[in-house]
């Protein structure tokens, strides 16, 4: 437990190290440490009043992804970012990304529309010469190809308080644990971290011995092993979406 303890307590100090606010008129421009697949720090906006705090991505993560080609009004890409957005209590206006919170759910709300716009510019980064199809899509439907069980779209709060929606979670049976799983279209090592720091803060307050298992998209390029090693680091089985046929029967008990 001190171990963990010890790494969430790193993580904190580097997110907090790594953020920096800048006045804008009425809104306060957020930099944080968290980059998108550009390579640059992600940017949130904050504005309050009448009690009230309005956080956004001024359209930042929708408008890059039209930009790069991908089409997100097909009912069934709609659909998965409706849900995306669900999991994670944040609205789309137009094309805006956004938040309405206070100042003690502050911390939470901005947490929850960083992560959106994290796992949004990860499901749909597909323009068309690229990726095929949503990968999140491609792993459901290997999944129900063979039978594995599961429930989609898991929340659960970590031992910070703060709350953590995983893509799967396979309930325990007579032979395995409790395994939860996350699909990464665009493995890096920033997307590897985010999901380790979600795994690491819920680790504590699951079953002890849940596993974590990522899904790693490597159809048209190789992975990094600054991916991998950042898994393994964190106890999470990295899993090459090539070589998972040699998963299924774990995942499948």
């Amino acid at each position: 437990m001190d171990d963990i303890r010890q790494l969430i307590e790193q993580y904190t100090s580097w997110l907090n190290d790594r953020t920096h606010l800048r006045q804008i008129e009425d809104w306060v421009e957020i930099t944080t440490p968290y980059l998108d697949r550009h390579n640059d720090d992600l940017q949130i906006f904050a504005k309050s009043g009448g009690g009230r705090i309005t956080l956004s991505d001024d359209g930042y993560i929708i408008r890059d992804l039209r930009l790069s080609g991908c089409d997100l009004d097909t009912p069934k890409r709609k659909q998965l970012l409706k849900i995306a957005l669900n999991g994670f209590g944040v609205q789309l206006k137009g094309d805006v990304l956004t938040v309405d919170t206070n100042a003690s759910n502050f911390s939470q709300q901005k947490h929850n529309l960083i992560q959106a716009m994290i796992a949004i510019n990860d499901m749909f980064y597909l323009a068309v010469p690229m990726v095929r199809s949503v990968f999140l899509e491609d792993v459901t439907e290997w999944m129900d190809l063979h039978e594995i069980r599961y429930i989609s779209q898991v929340k659960f709060t970590g031992s910070s308080g703060y709350d953590h929606v995983f893509d799967f979670v396979i309930p325990k049976s007579r032979q395995m644990p409790e395994r939860i799983l996350k699909a990464i279209n665009r493995p890096s090592r920033e997307t590897a971290e985010s999901f380790a720091w979600g795994w690491i803060d819920t680790r504590e307050v699951r079953s002890p011995d849940s596993r974590a298992y990522a899904f790693l998209n490597d159809s048209e390029r190789a992975i990094s092993s600054d991916v991998t090693d950042a898994l393994t680091s964190y106890e999470i089985v990295p899993i090459s979406w090539q070589q998972r046929d040699r998963y299924r029967a774990e995942l499948a008990m």
